[in-house]
């Protein structure tokens, strides 16, 4: 089971009479953007989130995959120009209380991709149609629908233990949350061992920056986090080394990170003094695979504390540059 989110805006109303969720195969320069596409990874069962002017209104279930044919076939109604679409039967659930992602998205900032993002960091939607959710987003959302929704008295985090989905009054909006979050929580989980099964294989069972290979303090350690990943990137012990849990807790916050060769990369927000206290050598270097190297240059990218540092640097190289060749020019 994967998870959506869907910006339909003004279509919403006219889309739940239809029991429907469709665009267009092409925008209007002709164009498939990635927002329609996505449409085709749509497969039954999975489930979509609504979202239409600042809320999430709704949950929806794929009755049925994507389908793709004439607009006139699909949506059973007349079409000057007969135009070829996506389209996917889907099951809506309208929340009583819609959930706010004004007031909501400080919960979930954390785990928005750096890519394709259906909200921005204030809540508010982007343009496009169709957006991935992650499981974490996924449960994260179904919690700040629970607490408006579902009145499930002293489930623990809101999970919605199966037991408490028992004695509630057959609610389906109660048994879909739970299910959704079992299976999203069981996916992540099942996905997470087999990458660290696979993933301490290639490190030895231990941290190559300080050595420590006490089993319970080492961490599989994503170069490319699971809300970022594909469903193979999640698995690919190359996504990722094996640290303990002070270096782990370094690497996740973009505090240190790997180049290509494996040279250690500490952010300026460390303090050489600190270095022996935190267990790091400027000069330390870990064994890599070639298969990181697209990993951690990813990680580099995106989540090393100093990205921004070095663009803002680069940035500042090419204006002085840039004025530079200016006043050679007008002084010719």
């Amino acid at each position: 089971m994967n998870s959506f989110i869907v910006m339909q805006g003004e279509t919403y109303q006219e889309e739940k009479r239809m029991g429907l969720l469709w665009t267009p195969q092409h925008d209007k320069s002709g164009m498939v953007p990635h927002s329609y596409r996505r449409m085709e990874e749509i497969k039954k069962g999975d489930r979509i989130f609504h979202y239409v002017k600042g809320f999430i209104v709704a949950i929806s279930v794929a009755k049925e995959h994507c389908r793709t044919g004439s607009k006139s076939s699909l949506l059973n109604t007349a079409a000057d120009e007969d135009e070829k679409i996506f389209a996917v039967s889907a099951e809506y659930h309208e929340l009583e209380n819609p959930l706010n992602m004004g007031t909501y998205i400080t919960e979930l900032n954390s785990m928005l991709p750096v890519k394709y993002s259906a909200f921005q960091e204030d809540g508010t939607g982007n343009p496009g149609y169709l957006y991935p959710c992650n499981e974490e987003l996924a449960i994260k959302l179904l919690e700040g629908i629970s607490m408006l929704n579902v009145y499930a008295p002293e489930a623990e985090q809101l999970e919605l233990a199966m037991e408490v989905v028992r004695t509630t009054e057959h609610n389906p909006l109660v048994s879909l949350i739970a299910e959704t979050i079992l299976e999203a929580k069981t996916k992540m989980r099942r996905g997470e061992q087999q990458f660290e099964k696979r993933l301490s294989r290639l490190w030895n069972k231990s941290c190559p920056l300080c050595g420590m290979d006490l089993e319970p303090v080492l961490k599989a350690t994503y170069a490319k986090p699971w809300k970022d990943s594909s469903d193979p990137e999640r698995l690919d012990p190359y996504n990722g080394v094996l640290l303990c849990s002070n270096h782990n807790a370094m690497y996740v916050a973009g505090l240190i990170s790997f180049n290509a060769n494996g040279k250690l990369q500490i952010a300026k927000k460390i303090p050489a003094e600190k270095y022996s206290d935190y267990g790091l050598n400027e000069k330390a270097k870990i064994p890599v695979y070639p298969e990181n190297g697209v990993y951690f240059k990813w990680h580099r990218k995106n989540l090393f504390a100093d990205k921004r540092t070095r663009s803002i640097s680069l940035k500042k190289e090419l204006v002085a540059a840039e004025n530079k060749t200016n006043e050679k020019q007008q002084g010719e």
